[in-house]
Protein backbone atom coordinates (compact mmCIF):
# COMPACT_ATOMS: atom_id res chain seq x y z
CA UNK A 1 0.00 0.00 0.00
CA UNK A 2 1.42 3.38 -1.00
CA UNK A 3 0.54 6.96 -1.97
CA UNK A 4 2.32 9.72 -3.86
CA UNK A 5 2.59 11.87 -0.71
CA UNK A 6 4.42 9.13 1.25
CA UNK A 7 8.20 9.69 1.22
CA UNK A 8 9.13 6.13 2.33
CA UNK A 9 6.84 4.85 -0.44
CA UNK A 10 8.94 6.74 -2.99
CA UNK A 11 12.08 5.20 -1.53
CA UNK A 12 10.64 1.70 -1.78
CA UNK A 13 9.62 1.79 -5.46
CA UNK A 14 13.07 1.33 -7.08
CA UNK A 15 13.75 -1.55 -4.71
CA UNK A 16 10.38 -3.17 -5.39
CA UNK A 17 11.01 -2.84 -9.14
CA UNK A 18 14.34 -4.62 -8.70
CA UNK A 19 12.67 -7.29 -6.57
CA UNK A 20 9.99 -7.88 -9.22
CA UNK A 21 12.64 -8.09 -11.94
CA UNK A 22 14.73 -10.55 -9.93
CA UNK A 23 11.97 -12.88 -8.70
CA UNK A 24 9.10 -12.45 -11.16
CA UNK A 25 10.17 -15.52 -13.10
CA UNK A 26 9.85 -17.52 -9.88
CA UNK A 27 6.27 -16.41 -9.35
CA UNK A 28 6.58 -13.13 -7.45
CA UNK A 29 3.81 -10.68 -8.22
CA UNK A 30 3.92 -7.26 -6.59
CA UNK A 31 0.58 -5.52 -6.53
CA UNK A 32 1.07 -1.91 -5.45
CA UNK A 33 -2.19 -0.54 -4.06
CA UNK A 34 -2.36 3.24 -4.41
CA UNK A 35 -4.40 5.20 -1.85
CA UNK A 36 -4.20 8.60 -3.55
CA UNK A 37 -7.57 10.29 -3.84
CA UNK A 38 -6.22 12.32 -6.76
CA UNK A 39 -5.31 9.87 -9.53
CA UNK A 40 -3.30 12.56 -11.34
CA UNK A 41 -0.80 12.74 -8.46
CA UNK A 42 -0.36 8.98 -8.53
CA UNK A 43 0.03 8.96 -12.30
CA UNK A 44 2.62 11.75 -12.13
CA UNK A 45 4.72 9.73 -9.69
CA UNK A 46 4.25 6.49 -11.62
CA UNK A 47 5.38 8.10 -14.88
CA UNK A 48 8.93 7.85 -13.56
CA UNK A 49 8.70 5.08 -10.94
CA UNK A 50 6.28 2.39 -12.08
CA UNK A 51 8.70 -0.09 -13.62
CA UNK A 52 7.26 -3.60 -13.68
CA UNK A 53 4.80 -3.22 -10.84
CA UNK A 54 1.10 -3.91 -11.13
CA UNK A 55 -0.88 -0.94 -9.82
CA UNK A 56 -4.33 -1.09 -8.26
CA UNK A 57 -6.10 2.16 -7.36
CA UNK A 58 -8.00 2.38 -4.06
CA UNK A 59 -8.95 6.08 -3.74
CA UNK A 60 -11.73 5.37 -1.24
CA UNK A 61 -9.52 3.14 0.93
CA UNK A 62 -11.86 0.16 0.67
CA UNK A 63 -9.09 -2.41 0.15
CA UNK A 64 -6.96 -0.73 2.83
CA UNK A 65 -9.81 -1.13 5.33
CA UNK A 66 -10.11 -4.83 4.49
CA UNK A 67 -6.43 -5.23 5.40
CA UNK A 68 -6.75 -3.02 8.51
CA UNK A 69 -3.97 -0.79 7.16
CA UNK A 70 -2.25 1.34 9.81
CA UNK A 71 1.04 2.57 8.28
CA UNK A 72 2.39 3.66 4.92
CA UNK A 73 3.89 1.95 3.12
CA UNK A 74 2.82 -1.51 4.23
CA UNK A 75 3.58 -4.77 2.45
CA UNK A 76 1.54 -7.91 3.01
CA UNK A 77 3.39 -11.02 1.87
CA UNK A 78 0.83 -13.53 0.67
CA UNK A 79 1.99 -17.05 -0.06
CA UNK A 80 0.98 -19.44 -2.79
CA UNK A 81 -1.60 -20.77 -0.33
CA UNK A 82 -3.40 -17.39 -0.38
CA UNK A 83 -2.64 -16.65 3.27
CA UNK A 84 -0.87 -13.62 4.70
CA UNK A 85 2.48 -14.85 6.01
CA UNK A 86 4.05 -11.59 7.11
CA UNK A 87 3.43 -7.86 7.21
CA UNK A 88 6.11 -5.21 6.80
CA UNK A 89 5.10 -1.74 7.99
CA UNK A 90 7.17 1.15 6.70
CA UNK A 91 10.23 0.80 4.52
CA UNK A 92 13.71 0.72 6.02
CA UNK A 93 16.63 0.26 3.65
CA UNK A 94 18.66 -1.56 6.31
CA UNK A 95 15.98 -4.28 6.46
CA UNK A 96 16.10 -5.15 2.75
CA UNK A 97 17.84 -8.48 3.39
CA UNK A 98 15.12 -9.51 5.86
CA UNK A 99 12.43 -8.50 3.36
CA UNK A 100 14.12 -10.53 0.62
CA UNK A 101 14.47 -13.55 2.92
CA UNK A 102 10.71 -13.48 3.55
CA UNK A 103 9.96 -13.27 -0.18
CA UNK A 104 12.35 -16.09 -1.09
CA UNK A 105 10.95 -18.28 1.68
CA UNK A 106 7.42 -17.86 0.32
CA UNK A 107 8.49 -18.44 -3.27
CA UNK A 108 9.97 -21.80 -2.26
CA UNK A 109 6.72 -22.98 -0.69
CA UNK A 110 4.41 -25.14 -2.73
CA UNK A 111 0.70 -24.37 -3.03
CA UNK A 112 -1.51 -26.67 -1.03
Amino acid sequence: FWASWCTPCHLSFPWMNDLQASYGSEGLVILAVDLDRDRAKADEFLATARGQLNILYDPKGEIARQFNLRDMPTAFLIGRDGKIHSVHSGFEADKKNAYIADVVSLLRQQAH
